[in-house]
């Protein structure tokens, strides 16, 4: 059977994965987090001490040596390292720190972009990243771009990190997301933006639930997928 696409992205904190692990479980399709495999990059770069400013393909020799993949286990990918799963380490904060630099380089791109596309053959997947519509799978029949407003996306980012969020504290996190949206839009790899055929789901106003359901019924359609339950 060919691949079934469903490719969302969007910015910082707009709850894509949150969303696309939901949107997969109810369609029983895959789901894949691109932004997971920066990260085990990441990861395995920092632990290997390789120095600073990184480079792309000493990171993608230590990837090798690590044999960081993907692999597919039960409805979510996995990224392994030494045959095992990498897990919560994905989230360390140097990881965090360091991701950006990381995913910008062109030869890192190159080799997710790879990956994934080959992780996916012949499957029915919900893929989420920052550029999967318009760079990775651009022949994607569904593409979504989900959005909402940086003070949204910085309260619900806030709040799902179990943090007070007087008024101070959510400006600064919405000043913060705003100055990576600049930055993740105008940059010269793989800018953020919407695909020309990609729906536009702003989640602003929306509940998590209503925001899975349009995501849901734009991909029935587009599939021919009867709703279960």
């Amino acid at each position: 059977m060919p691949s079934r696409i469903v490719a969302i992205d969007g910015p910082s904190a707009s709850g894509k994965s949150t969303t696309s692990l939901a949107v997969a479980r109810r369609l029983g399709f895959d789901h894949l987090d691109s932004g997971a495999l920066y990260r085990g990059l990441t990861l395995v770069a920092l632990e290997a001490g390789l120095p600073r400013p990184f480079d792309g393909q000493a990171i993608l020799s230590v990837a090798g040596e690590t044999g960081l993949e993907l692999r597919a286990d039960d409805g979510r990918y996995e990224v392994m390292a030494g045959g095992e799963a990498v897990g919560g380490r994905l989230r360390d904060a140097d990881v965090t720190a360091h991701v950006s630099e990381v995913a910008a380089l062109p030869e890192v791109r190159s080799w997710v972009n790879d990956r994934v596309r080959k992780a996916v053959r012949d499957r029915s997947v919900v893929v989420d990243g920052r550029d999967i519509g318009s760079v990775v799978f651009p022949e994607a029949r569904v593409k979504i771009f989900l959005t909402a407003t940086p003070a949204a996306r910085a309260r619900r980012r806030l709040l799902q990190q179990g943090e007070a969020v007087p008024e101070d504290v959510v400006d600064r996190e919405t000043e913060r997301l705003a100055r990576r949206d600049q930055a993740d839009s105008t940059r010269a790899l793989a800018p953020l933006r919407q695909a020309p055929d990609a729906v536009l789901v702003d989640g602003s106003a929306l509940s998590f639930e209503d925001q899975v359901e349009r995501i849901l019924e734009i991909a029935r359609e587009a599939y021919g997928i009867g709703r279960v339950g």
